[in-house]
């Protein structure tokens, strides 16, 4: 058996389209949305993830703004800048780069953005919402995963879901969309006892770990849909996933590539979520 690729690349493209054409028509009523990225000191990776976002944006028509801050600013600086982009009607969507230099506390800079800007879906009530099954924003990477499945047409409703990795951006969220769908879910983090025994029994198997190819071929399930959220830079400079993409398309249905699967997934589902704060806030305005 090889696995079918599935191509993260073509739906993003597909996915930004869609966007472009919506916002289009929101400019047409003289509203264009705008997405503010905050970046705190020069973490190379952080650099290129703003970067590729700005780029996205200008690509569909909406405003960007990157607002570049010393790593050595303080918290409440950080949080006046959050506090202002909150007022800012110019901008609908709200994303602070993370890691943030270690000084600064990063749940309360989350906290602090809007809830109805925060596009990363992180703060607090949106989680809620989410776990509760009403969700405002879907964190972005879960959401590109879904929107990956649903184009496979993947059956998820009593399907055995396993997710390697429990982080609140990826792992827990995608658990709560995956139970939405009607999927049996299981967590595996660091403490789980029998990796393994785990992920044989997935008919969709989610592997977010940051720890590269600690999943492979013999750990999959014959015919299983596998999703790397995994991106590492090896020591020669190439990317790897944390699944070992040789061998586990040997017995995979289907697979995600690294790089050109989860990756602009990611970008296009912060568009698709800064466009539909947008149309929220076009909706209370002419109200």
């Amino acid at each position: 058996m090889t696995a079918k690729r599935i191509d993260g690349k073509q739906l993003s493209d597909a996915i930004k389209a869609d966007v472009a054409h919506r916002v289009a028509a929101l400019k047409q009523s003289g509203i264009q949305p705008g997405l503010a990225v905050v970046l705190v000191g020069e973490d190379p990776a952080s650099q290129v993830y703003v970067r590729n976002k700005a780029a996205a944006c200008e690509k569909a028509g909406l405003h960007s703004e990157v607002l570049r801050l010393p790593a050595d600013i303080t918290e409440e600086r950080l949080l006046r800048t959050v506090r202002e982009l909150n007022l800012d009607n110019r901008i609908h969507g709200i994303l602070v780069q993370l890691p943030l230099p270690p000084h600064l506390n990063s749940a309360r800079v989350i906290e602090t953005i809007a809830a109805e800007k925060d596009v990363d879906g992180f703060h607090i009530s949106n989680a809620g919402l989410l776990m509760t099954g009403q969700p405002l924003f879907r964190p972005c990477t879960p959401y590109g995963v879904m929107k990956m499945l649903e184009s496979e047409n993947i059956p998820l409703r009593g399907a055995e879901a396993v997710i390697v990795g429990a982080s609140n951006i990826v792992g827990k969220p995608m658990a709560m969309l995956l139970l939405a769908a009607g999927a049996t879910v299981t967590i595996c983090n660091s403490k789980t006892r029998d990796l393994a025994a785990q992920t044989r029994r997935a008919d969709v198997l989610v592997v977010a770990t940051g720890k590269p190819g600690i999943v492979t071929g013999d750990m999959i399930k014959p015919g299983a849909t596998v999703i790397d959220v995994g991106i590492n830079r090896l020591p020669d400079g190439k990317l790897a996933g944390d699944v070992d993409f040789d061998s586990a398309s040997e017995v995979a249905g289907a697979i995600t590539p690294v790089p050109g699967g989860v990756g602009p997934m990611t970008i296009a589902m912060l568009l698709v979520n800064t466009l539909e704060a947008t149309e929220r806030y076009a909706a209370r305005t002419d109200g």
